[in-house]
């Protein structure tokens, strides 16, 4: 895993290089390819459960109102790309802080704070109604679209519940799955919030949809709190 977390810090930076699509896209391969079969699982497997977790988390929630209210008065594409680009940004950085924490921290302190962090998102998600996610968006004027998104997105997430959240994912699981799931978690809800608007998200039971991230918040707690246990006591781990 440690090496993974290093390969996964040098493969960021290097993206900050390329020049092209197909440059970006050509990396991509490359970095995959040169992985084992367990750690693609590793990927795979987190991958799928920061998607779930994030898209139910996010659904319905400011980050997608902005895309919506921007996509509304501009072209969709520079909000969508902006809304992704901030998002790529900000998961980027919750995973490096999330595999920097992993290097520095006994396992179970890290799974206990993982456990304690997913318990209050948890019963906040199932506490939490729709009309409590409704913020008024201020647009920033003097900016193109994309930049405009990008700044809006970046303010409103950075700190928030969902980047905490990658950064406790990514310090007990693989930070390229972490990064990947997530990223794509917030990509699809804000193409939605982009391209369907509105009148979709009235008829989505955005209520359920959270309640479903607060169940998958406990789930994850409750099997954190075993990890805590089996690293604190030096038994083998089964999960």
């Amino acid at each position: 895993m440690e090496k993974l977390q290093i390969d996964f810090t040098s493969f960021v930076a290097s993206l900050q290089s390329t020049d092209s699509l197909y440059d970006l896209f050509a990396r991509l391969s490359l970095f995959f390819s040169n992985l084992p079969l367990g750690e693609v699982q590793a990927i795979i497997t987190s991958a799928a459960t920061s998607f779930a977790l994030i898209f139910a988390a996010e659904m319905g929630d400011k980050s997608q109102l902005v895309c919506m209210t921007l996509a509304a008065k501009h072209r969709p594409v520079p909000v969508l790309l902006g809304a992704i680009g901030a998002f790529a940004l900000l998961n980027a950085l919750a995973v490096g802080f999330g595999t920097a924490i992993a290097s520095w921290l006994p396992d179970y302190v890290i799974a206990a704070t993982v456990a304690l962090l997913f318990i209050v998102f948890g019963i906040q998600a199932l506490r939490t109604s729709v009309e409590d996610s409704d913020e008024d968006i201020k647009e920033k004027t003097g900016h193109g679209i994309f930049f405009t998104t990008f700044l809006l997105i970046t303010v409103a997430e950075f700190g928030d519940k969902t980047q905490l959240a990658v950064v406790a994912l990514s310090s007990t699981s693989s930070p390229v799955g972490v990064w990947l799931g997530s990223t794509l978690a917030l990509g699809a809800t804000s193409a939605l919030g982009v391209l369907a608007g509105r009148k979709l998200l009235q008829k989505i039971p955005l209520e359920l949809l959270h309640k479903i991230g607060g169940v998958i918040f406990l789930l994850l707690s409750s099997v954190a709190i075993v990890k805590a246990y089996q690293s604190y006591f030096g038994i083998n781990r089964l999960l």
